[in-house]
């Protein structure tokens, strides 16, 4: 076996490693802290390490990936494991990602970087304070846009998501979804303070994605195997749901007039304070869905509505939807009716820019 050559790197090369091997010192020494969040921030110093070392002149730069080749090798060989040459380029962009130091001239031009990271409270620092663990910034990382990153940040730390809840949220694009329902100034705000929900409008999506159910979209499936299907998977559906949803019953009976009828799903949001009715349909939204949902929430206002709580708010799940049909439809009435397609796939990046260009026109 062959020896891998040494690559040859800029004068200084000796003072870099140095520094961030006492930064991996000192990180390991603070066995008392939160050993993750010891360990992002320590990888953020890493990487403004290296940063600032290719930034002292161009002939540094110019050695490209060869630096961290070296950097890789030799910091393996002090440190152990954990210093691929892939995981020191992500410290790097980590620190290049998550809030860099700007320039004053920067700053002031309305629409740069600098301007949205600072809307978004992403300010400059000598030093990131570090919210997640590394595996959910290795994932943040993969989102280009500020705003939609600093979004899944927020909504990541709130919710307290996983990893893997984290990656379908993005891999569902939640933050693109819920911008095509705002103006550009709800998006902001969207990216800087979350998913805020104050009213029922502010909790539901259109469409929702249930990919997650590993159902076939050129198949036909009845409202009660959809129904099953997300029973099955009611963990993932709550997800999709988004904040403050919890399960209360399935196939619910009511009987109004001595004639007896079935809600079929019942959930409950603790932010609104009220029920929540899904029905579920297998084809296009039809008039006597919105009649059907009326008389649900009628009957729920008059004897499941608790002194404290909030009229129910009834949400209608089909495959399609005529916004003009919609708009009549559920138009005028005293409950709150809304109606949402869902997709058993996920948007492609293709069909969402599309959806985003044809709201902001």
């Amino acid at each position: 076996m062959t020896k891998k050559s040494i690559k040859p790197v800029a004068a200084g090369y000796g003072s870099l490693l140095d520094v961030i091997g006492e930064i991996i010192i000192n990180a390991r020494r603070q066995v008392v802290q939160v050993i993750d969040t010891t360990q992002v921030s320590a990888y953020w110093r890493i990487g403004q390490s290296i940063v600032e070392y290719e930034q002292k002149g161009r002939s540094r730069a110019e050695y490209g990936d060869a630096l961290i080749d070296r950097l890789s090798e030799d910091m393996r060989q002090r440190f152990g494991k954990g210093f691929s040459t892939t995981n020191l380029k992500m410290m790097r962009l980590f620190y290049q990602v998550f809030p860099i130091r700007q320039t004053v001239s920067d700053e002031s031009v309305p629409g740069s970087k600098a301007s949205a990271l600072k809307m978004i409270g992403q300010t400059s620092s000598d030093q990131f304070r570090p919210l997640l663990g590394w595996s959910h910034y290795c994932e943040l990382l993969k989102e280009d846009g500020d705003l939609a990153r600093a979004f899944y940040e927020k909504e990541s730390v709130e919710n307290r998501w996983s990893v893997r809840e984290l990656k379908r949220q993005m891999n569902a694009s939640l933050f693109e979804r819920l911008s095509l329902s705002k103006d550009k100034k709800k998006v902001l705000q969207l990216a800087k303070q979350g998913h805020i929900i104050e009213k029922p409008e502010d909790a539901i999506k259109d469409p929702y994605i249930l990919e997650f159910l590993n159902l076939r979209e050129d198949a036909a499936y009845s409202e009660t195997q959809l129904e099953q299907a997300l029973i099955d998977k009611l963990q993932y559906f709550l997800l999709e749901l988004g904040k403050g949803f919890s399960f209360v019953a399935r196939q619910r009976r009511i009987t109004v007039a001595n004639r007896h009828y079935r809600v079929d799903l019942v959930f409950y949001n603790r932010l609104l304070k009220c029920f929540v009715l899904v029905d579920l349909k297998s084809g296009e939204l039809d008039h006597a869905d919105a009649g059907q949902m009326n008389l649900y929430l009628n009957y729920f206002k008059e004897h499941e509505k608790g002194p404290d709580e909030n009229d129910p708010i009834g949400l209608i799940l089909c495959t399609k939807k005529s916004e003009v049909f919609a708009k009549y439809v559920l138009g005028g009435m005293n409950n709150k009716i809304f109606a949402s397609k869902y997709k058993l796939a996920l948007p492609s990046e293709k069909q969402l820019h599309n959806q985003l260009i044809l709201h902001n026109k």
